[in-house]
Parts: structure tokens; sequence; C-alpha cells
């Protein structure tokens, strides 16, 4: 699925013209990399706030159409406001088909219904991690990696090094092999097992 946003080149930078580009109902961006210069941008607010509320712009390719010409990016910072559903800048970067990039990518959990644990043991699924991070070409980039919880047991974890990754797809694995879910007893169950014996 190819993610397509439009912006325009901006002339005017500093404080006082992002605030009223921000007035008119625009956002100041910037995009680099890819062996060119940054280049000022600027985009429509309610398209970019929409489009930021989707999993799936944080961990595409997207094709932006920047003054009619189309350029693949990854989008690599946003800052919104503290308290407003504003968005007040956005980061992208430049992406070359033929190098390597680095993406945290969401994980999406599937079969915590019929894990043993869960089904037999009355267990709940602790989710540690959410996204992990991945090395890849930008055409191998995968949206979502799922993990399969279904023959998870209680007491019993998967780790990083146990998901299914897309062919051509690396996790980066900061120190050990760290675990992505675990299926634990909820809290207080075994107290009141242990006052059912006494």
């Amino acid at each position: 699925m190819q993610i397509e946003i439009s912006a325009t080149a901006r002339k005017l930078q500093g404080t006082g013209a992002s605030r009223r580009l921000r007035l008119a109902g625009r956002v100041p961006g910037i995009v680099y990399g890819g062996g060119k210069e940054a280049q000022a941008i600027e985009l429509d607010h309610n398209t970019i706030y929409h489009q930021l509320a989707r999993e799936a712009f944080h961990s595409s390719i997207l094709s932006l159409v920047l003054d009619g010409k189309k350029e693949q990016v990854l989008l690599r910072d946003v800052q919104n406001h503290p308290y407003k559903p504003l968005v007040l800048h956005v980061d992208f970067q430049r992406v070359d088909a033929s190098q390597k990039v680095h993406m945290k990518v969401p994980l999406h959990f599937v079969n915590a219904d019929i894990a043993p644990g869960v089904k037999l043991s009355s267990g709940i699924v602790s989710h540690v991690m959410t996204e992990i991070e991945v090395s890849c070409l930008p055409g191998n980039l995968p949206e979502y990696i799922q993990v399969d919880l279904s023959s998870l047991a209680l007491g019993h974890s998967i780790h990083i090094s146990d998901l299914k990754l897309p062919e051509g797809v690396e996790a980066i694995v900061h120190g050990d092999d760290s675990v992505v879910a675990a299926i634990v007893l909820p809290r207080g169950a075994v107290s009141e097992e242990a006052a059912s014996e006494t």
C-alpha cells in the first residue's frame, strides 16, 4: 500500500514565518538525506494530522509529492503541541532504494485467546514490546510484524529471535534477546489460590 502526501516548498523560514503558516492551517516541515540538500516544505495540517493517526504512516515508505515531483521518504520525527491537537513540525528522510533503512515497525499480536496459558491456565498476555527496530531495503519494509501467541503456555515468553520476519528483514537487537510478550498470572490470582487452600 503506497501512502501519498502532498507538500510545497517553503520559502520563508524562522519562528514568525512558521507561526503564520500554522495560523493558515499549514504545517512546516523538512525533507533531508538521499545525497541532496535539505528542503524546507509545508503541508496541509488537517491532511497530515489524520495521516499521523494511521499506524502504517509511521512505518511505511511514503510517496511525497513535492511541487509535482515524487520522492520516496520515511517519516522521521513529529513535533506535536503539548495539549492541543496540533502538529507543529514534521521531518522526512529521503530513501535510496539500494540503501538499507533502520525503522521501528509495530507488532500485531494474534491468537492470544487460544493460547494454552490464557485458555487453560487463566493467564493474561503481558505485551513487553509493541514495536521492534528492523533493518532492510526500503522495498522489503513490512507495515507490521505478526506475533503468533497460539502455542504460548503460562510462564513462557516469546523473544525477538522467535519472531518470523519477512524475507530480507533483520531485527536489530540491542544487547540481549529481549522478551516481546509473556503469559503471566493476573495480580492477585496467586494469593487467591493460596487463600483458598487455607
